[in-house]
């Protein structure tokens, strides 16, 4: 796929809602670390250049990833501030030939790399500075929903717990998927302030940025909803793990 092509994956987290004290993305599907699923796919599209984001459990976050991918590199997160903070810590580590940067989730293995690799070229061939993989969903509640103007540009995500009342009826969500330019990546999440009902700093506020800047924004919508099902829970888990074996049967 290219050379000037990074891709960042979000691994930092503990997920307290897995009930248990091992690294969300080192919990098993099928046998195997959920992680390693995001790993291949990373490294389908990007090549020798992915990135892991890595924090709670590192050492043994990091063990796992280096026996799935030889040469994955690694960022820490010491203090899990928010997706936007977390992405800024990697941004050190992806080389100066990098022109596009993949944004993946360590919590999302059932993403293909047929869909990342659709992701870039749409971006690549409409010279977008973001461009956003999202999905329709009949009950969008606890996502962030898609904002886009009178013209269908992309001008802002907006998380479950600061959206109104009406923002609160989109069905276009984010997957948490992106394809970002990588000067104004670098430019963007330093203008990352933690305003917001979390107080942390979020990466979905670089579409926000990119919008007042007038920068050329997208949404590639997905062809299936299940590849961008995020692992939070015992029961997403399980969920997950079905499908894979219905997809390995």
């Amino acid at each position: 796929m290219g050379t000037n092509v990074a891709a960042v994956i979000l691994a930092a987290g503990l997920g307290t809602r897995m009930k248990s004290d091992k690294a969300k993305v080192l919990h098993p599907l099928l046998g195997r670390p959920m992680i390693s699923y995001v790993l291949e796919t990373a490294a389908g599209v990007a090549e020798e250049n992915v990135l892991v984001i890595v924090g709670h459990q590192a050492e043994a976050v990091m063990h796992i990833c280096s026996a799935a991918i030889p040469g994955v590199r690694f960022a820490h997160q010491e203090r899990q501030l928010g997706t936007g903070h977390a992405v800024l810590c990697a941004m050190p580590g992806i080389p100066e030939s990098v022109e596009h940067v993949l944004i993946l989730c360590g919590d999302v293995p059932l993403l293909r790399k047929k869909t990342v690799a659709r992701l870039l070229e749409d971006h690549r061939s409409n010279a977008r500075t973001i461009s956003l993989l999202a999905v329709n969903v009949e009950q969008p509640r606890g996502y962030g929903r898609v904002v886009v103007d009178e013209k269908r540009n992309l001008s802002r995500i907006v998380e479950e717990a600061d959206a109104s009342e009406t923002e609160k009826e989109i069905t276009l969500i984010n997957s948490g998927i992106y394809c970002v330019n990588r000067e104004f990546l670098k430019l963007s999440l330093r203008q990352l302030t933690p305003d917001n009902a979390q107080g942390e700093f979020y990466l979905t506020d670089i579409i926000g940025i990119g919008y007042q800047r007038q920068e050329k924004m997208g949404v590639l919508v997905g062809e299936d909803n299940l590849e961008v099902s995020g692992v939070n829970s015992v029961d997403d888990l399980e969920f997950v793990e079905n499908v894979l074996k219905e997809k390995t049967i």
